[in-house]
């Protein structure tokens, strides 16, 4: 794709332009004052784009923050660097880290936020105890800390509700099924599972259909989940401490993720508020976007202890 994968409501405040950083080139959705002092990057997950931060952007820049959210290396206009090795966990994390540092050139910044859904929050948590770079909030949105994800696997409760990891880890196949039909599979994963189907218009399905639908996307998207399984030496994540402050907005209604993936969480994330949504489903900030954002805004009202 050459143009950008969606065009912002005029009325938005959100602009978009192209970013290089880790010798990329990023398809970036932006929001607020270019010269502010409090920095907010957006992780979008699988099947997305940052258009799912649609919401969430304007409601940030009227709280102060100057917000980035990427197109993740693979989706929409942003790089399609080939072959699975180039979706390890230490490349998306170095992706990360370099957009954090360009914001940084552009305009100082006081404070970093790192807010994430899906495969982005799986970035995110690792990210985060790494410690990459420097952290003042981070916002998990309906994936759970490491640690809980490698108890919960040993369950049948979770491991039939991660059978898609093993069924990408196929070649070509996965890659087919996901566009078939004009991409329906895409188009499903939300509004088949969505508590408010109105939250996901035709329109709108379309943008991630046919971002997807793009030469070499789909298998770039589906390559996050084979590199995650080829190379779990990129994930180390040593004690797993997160001492971060940390918020996680969890859609109750999550057909991937279950439950019990938010259990003990504590152990790992001391300083951890956690706010559960019943009904909402995996797509939390796109199907409740107005409860996510009172939610995430009165925790910011909240002073970093």
């Amino acid at each position: 794709m050459t143009n950008f994968s969606w065009v912002p409501d005029a009325a938005s405040g959100i602009r978009q332009r192209f970013v290089e950083a880790n010798g990329q080139r990023f398809e970036l959705a932006e929001a607020g004052d270019p010269q502010s002092r409090k920095f907010a990057i957006l992780l979008h997950g699988f099947p997305e784009l940052n258009f799912s931060w649609r919401h969430q952007m304007p409601e940030l820049a009227v709280q102060g923050w100057r917000v980035w959210a990427p197109n993740m290396r693979g989706y929409g206009a942003s790089s399609r660097p080939e072959g699975v090795p180039a979706y390890r966990m230490d490349q998306l994390m170095a992706d990360v880290a370099a957009l954090i540092d360009l914001a940084k050139v552009e305009a100082p910044a006081d404070e970093v936020m790192l807010v994430a859904h899906d495969w982005g929050a799986v970035i995110a948590w690792t990210f985060a105890i790494q410690k990459i770079r420097p952290l003042d909030r981070l916002v998990i949105m309906n994936v759970p800390h490491p640690k809980c994800a490698e108890r919960e696997l040993k369950y049948w409760r979770q491991k039939k509700k991660s059978w898609y990891i093993f069924f990408f880890q196929l070649p070509w196949l996965p890659e087919k099924m996901m566009l078939a039909s004009d991409a329906k599979a895409v188009r499903g994963a939300f509004f088949n599972t969505a508590a408010n189907k109105d939250r996901f218009p035709p329109q709108d399905l379309d943008i991630y259909a046919k971002a997807a639908q793009q030469p070499g996307a789909m298998q770039s998207m589906v390559n996050y989940y084979r590199a995650l399984v080829r190379y779990p030496e990129a994930r180390e994540v040593g004690d797993a401490m997160v001492h971060t402050p940390t918020l996680v907005i969890w859609g109750e209604n999550d057909l991937a993720l279950d439950i019990h993936l938010l259990d003990g969480m504590e152990e790992w994330v001391p300083n951890l508020t956690v706010h559960r949504l019943p009904g909402i489903s995996h797509w939390v900030q796109q199907d409740a976007p107005d409860e996510v954002n009172r939610l995430l805004g009165a925790w910011l009202e909240t002073p970093i202890s």
